[in-house]
C-alpha cells in the first residue's frame, strides 16, 4: 500500500471544493479547473475520473439525507393529503427531468469533448453572473411572487425549469445556477427555486454517477479506495454545510452577490489562461 499524504491533502482540497461549489450556483467546474492547476492528483486517469464520480454522489447523498422526511411519501407521520403532495413534488420532478435526460443522452460526450475548454467555462460563468444579477434587479420590482409553494408551481413549470436544467450541460453554466434561475424567471421565490433546484438533482445526479460507475471495477489499490472513500464523505459533509447555508442566506439575501463572484471569476480564468499561454 503506497499511501501519499499529499495526494490526500489533494483530495481534501478537490472534495471540499466539490461540496461547496455543487450546491452554490457558482459552478464546480469553474472551480476545478482553477484548482487542479494547482491541486491536480497524481494518480491514474481512471482514478481521477471515479474520484469525481464519487464525490458527486457524496454530495448527492446529502440532498437524500437532508429532505429524506420531506420528500419520502410513504411516511406515517405524514396525513394522506401530505403523501398525496409529495407524490405530486415527484412527480414534478420527473418531469422536469426529460429535457435534461434527452439532451444528456445525445449532447453529453460531445459538450465534454468540444466545450470543456477553460475560456468557455470563463464565458459562461460571466453570462450566467449578468443573468443573476439582471433577474435579481428585475425581481426587485416585482411586488410578489407569484409561485411561493410546490402546489403552486405547476407542470409546466416544471418542464421549463428542467429546459434550463438541460442547458447545464455547457461547462461553465452550473446546474444549481441554470435551475435557479429558470425557477426566478417563471416567477418563484428564491427558497422555491432553491429547493427544487435540490429536489432536481437527486436523479439527474444519480442517473449520471451510476451511468458512469458502470465503466469502472474496483480494480484499485487500497490507498486508493481509501481516499475515494474518504473524498466521498468530506464531499457529503461539505455538502450538508453548503446547503443549509444556502436556504438560510436566501432568506434574508438575493442571488446578485453569487451574480458578481462569478463574473470575477470568469475574469480571473479568462486572464489567468491567456497570460499562461494554455
Amino acid at each position: 500500500m503506497n499511501f501519499d499524504i499529499l495526494e490526500l491533502i489533494r483530495i481534501l482540497i478537490l472534495s471540499i471544493v466539490q461540496g461547496i461549489t455543487e450546491w452554490l450556483p457558482i459552478s464546480s467546474t469553474g472551480h476545478m479547473i482553477i484548482i487542479e492547476e494547482f491541486f491536480s492528483l497524481t494518480s491514474s486517469p481512471e482514478f481521477k475520473e471515479l474520484f469525481f464520480v464519487l464525490v458527486q454522489l457524496g454530495s448527492i447523498m446529502a440532498v437524500v439525507l437532508l429532505y429524506f422526511n420531506k420528500l419520502n411519501p410513504f411516511s406515517f407521520k405524514k396525513s394522506a393529503q401530505e403523501r398525496k403532495d409529495t407524490w405530486f413534488i415527484w412527480f414534478k420532478v420527473a418531469v422536469a427531468s426529460i429535457p435534461a435526460v434527452l439532451f444528456g443522452l445525445v449532447l453529453d460526450d460531445y459538450m465534454e469533448m468540444y466545450f470543456n475548454k477553460p475560456l468557455v467555462v470563463a464565458a459562461m460563468l460571466i453570462v450566467y453572473g449578468f443573468a443573476f444579477i439582471w433577474i435579481e434587479t428585475r425581481q426587485k420590482s416585482r411586488h410578489s411572487h407569484e409561485i411561493n409553494t410546490f402546489q403552486t408551481l405547476t407542470f409546466k413549470d416544471a418542464f421549463l425549469i428542467g429546459c434550463f436544467q438541460a442547458l447545464a450541460i455547457i461547462p461553465g453554466t452550473s446546474r444549481s445556477g441554470s435551475t435557479i434561475l429558470g425557477a426566478l424567471l417563471l416567477g418563484t421565490s428564491r427558497f422555491i427555486a432553491t429547493e427544487f433546484s435540490f429536489y432536481m438533482s437527486i436523479p439527474i445526479m444519480f442517473g449520471a454517477s451510476l451511468k458512469k460507475l458502470l465503466k469502472f471495477g474496483l480494480v484499485f489499490s487500497q490507498a486508493e479506495l481509501i481516499y475515494l472513500g474518504v473524498g466521498m464523505f468530506v464531499a457529503f459533509l461539505v455538502s450538508v454545510i453548503a446547503i443549509k447555508f444556502l436556504l438560510n442566506y436566501i432568506k434574508r439575501n438575493d442571488f446578485k452577490a453569487f451574480g458578481y463572484y462569478r463574473i470575477i471569476l470568469g475574469s480571473i480564468i479568462i486572464l489567468y489562461f491567456l497570460f499562461t499561454g494554455r
